[in-house]
């Protein structure tokens, strides 16, 4: 019995070396999450959607449609400054991502400043032009891809270095970037918030150097994370004073519909206070008219990467 029962456990053992050399091996790395393309056309389709729209109807949309509380960023980012009067610190935009990650170098040490300017320059020692955070932008880096209705969101692995300052933010925003939404963004706050460009960051992380030699660029327009939530190229980002929140491209269009419902039908009870309570509305309930009753079409049902 001893026998036979070894001579089992050598044939089992024989077999499964055996499937395991006829199972493929692996590849070296993947890419689970894949990014899709969008066009102009089809971004300022779906801005439209959300126009007017705030942060809270988006957040009880996404309720509805079985996102509760997976998309809504930390509480931690939040607007650098607000417009009390007309509201322009809202923005609404079509992400595109970047990583930037802790560098494996340290920059060395200068003999001049004009040795740190060269060591700076495209033909110094400084990191490949992929990989620099400042260059990565320009050429035929992400910086091409910024157009009208782009939110750059930013996921940053560095410790206080960003990727933005006012030179550059003001260079996207003439190409039509609508703000920055990130943990650790920009620095020059001070004149990010003259010039009136959005931001939004952790206040606690605000960066306040841009050094090539203690981060690098790792991707763009690739899956990230940023307040604890995905997010993925192309996906809606909505802003203002009560956060940020995040809708997967593949719900948008059921989410705008149904955060447009909200948002009309609380417009209108609001401006009906306002005229009991005797008191001038405000313009943000001016010209709403009453919603339709809410629609019966299906939830869609199906997760997000099944959608077409």
């Amino acid at each position: 019995m001893k026998k036979v029962a070894l001579l089992m456990g050598v044939a089992v053992v024989a077999w499964g070396q055996a499937g395991q050399q006829a199972r493929p091996a692996p590849p070296p790395s993947a890419q689970y999450l894949k990014a899709k393309v969008y066009t102009a056309e089809e971004d300022s389709r779906i801005l439209k959607l959300y126009d007017g729209i705030r942060v809270s109807d988006v957040i009880d949309a996404l309720d509805v449609v079985g996102l509760q509380g997976v998309t809504t960023m930390d509480r931690s980012i939040r607007p650098l400054w607000r417009d009390e009067h007309k509201l322009t610190h809202r923005i609404r935009g079509v992400a595109l991502t970047v990583r930037l990650v802790p560098a494996q170098e340290t920059a060395p040490r200068f003999a001049s400043h004009a040795a740190e300017r060269t060591w700076e320059g495209p033909e110094g020692w400084g990191p490949p032009a992929e990989l620099r955070v400042e260059g990565a932008g320009r050429g035929g880096g992400y910086g091409r891809l910024i157009r009208p209705g782009t939110i750059l969101v930013v996921e940053n692995n560095a410790i206080d270095n960003g990727m933005c300052g006012s030179n550059n933010a003001l260079s996207w925003t003439a190409q039509g970037l609508r703000g920055l939404v990130g943990n650790a963004v920009c620095r020059d706050t001070d004149e990010m918030i003259v010039a009136r460009i959005p931001v939004y960051q952790n206040a606690a992380l605000s960066p306040r150097g841009i050094n090539q030699g203690r981060h690098w660029m790792e991707s763009y327009n690739q899956p990230i994370v940023v307040g604890q939530v995905l997010v993925m190229p192309g996906d809606v980002i909505m802003a203002d004073n009560d956060g940020v929140a995040v809708v997967p491209r593949a719900k948008a269009e059921q989410v705008a519909e149904i955060a447009r419902w909200i948002y009309e039908d609380d417009e209108v009870k609001r401006a009906k206070i306002f005229d009991n309570a005797k008191r001038p509305r405000d313009f943000t309930v001016e010209g709403i008219k009453p919603p339709p009753p809410p629609s019966d079409k299906p939830i869609h049902t199906t997760p997000v990467w099944e959608k077409k």
